[in-house]
C-alpha cells in the first residue's frame, strides 16, 4: 500500500494499468487497493500543481503564523476547524514551536489579505496573534521544482 500510495503522491495521472505495471500486480488488485484507500480516506483527494507565475493569474499568497489559546477538553482542534472552514484558507496546520498554528491562504491583492486577516482571523476569540508572511516566489513546492532551466553541459569543441 505504501509503494501505491508514494506512486499517486508523485504522480496522480498514473493510470491502473501503468500502476499494475509499476507495482508487479494485477489491474483488479490495483483497482481495489485505491478502492478501499479512497473509502478509508486514506486517499482524500487529487490535486494538480500548476505554476501560476506562468499564467496571467495574479494572486497573492500568505503564510500567517497564529497564536491561540487552546479550548478546555478541545484543544486547537475546534479553533482550528473554524479557520479551516474560511474558503481564503487553503492549508492550516498545527505546529510545535513559536506558535500553534499556520494558515496559508491565497488572495489577489495584500489588501485582501491584510482585511482577511483583520476582519476574520484575527477577531475570533481563541486567536491571541498573527504574524503575517508573503510568498514572493515558489522555488519548490510539493516536490517539484519550480523554474528549472535547461543546462547545457556539453564542452566546446575547437578544431
Amino acid at each position: 500500500m505504501k509503494e501505491l500510495l508514494g506512486l499517486l503522491e508523485k504522480n496522480s495521472r498514473y493510470d491502473v494499468e501503468q500502476l499494475a505495471v509499476m507495482l508487479g500486480k494485477s489491474t483488479e488488485e490495483i483497482k481495489a487497493a485505491i478502492k478501499k484507500l479512497e473509502d478509508e480516506k486514506v486517499i482524500i483527494g487529487y490535486k494538480t500543481l500548476i505554476d501560476w507565475e506562468k499564467t496571467d493569474r495574479d494572486a497573492v499568497t500568505a503564510l500567517i503564523e497564529v497564536k491561540v489559546t487552546p479550548q478546555r477538553g478541545e484543544g486547537f482542534e475546534k479553533i482550528a476547524e473554524r479557520i479551516s472552514r474560511f474558503p481564503e484558507v487553503k492549508s492550516c496546520f498545527l505546529m510545535s514551536g513559536g506558535f500553534d498554528l499556520t494558515v496559508i491562504i491565497e488572495e489577489k491583492t495584500l489588501k485582501e489579505v491584510a482585511l482577511f486577516v483583520a476582519e476574520k482571523l484575527a477577531v475570533l476569540d481563541s486567536v491571541i496573534s498573527t504574524s503575517t508572511h508573503f510568498v514572493l516566489k515558489k522555488y519548490k513546492d510539493y516536490g517539484t521544482i519550480f523554474a528549472q532551466e535547461e543546462k547545457d553541459d556539453r564542452e566546446v569543441v575547437v578544431l
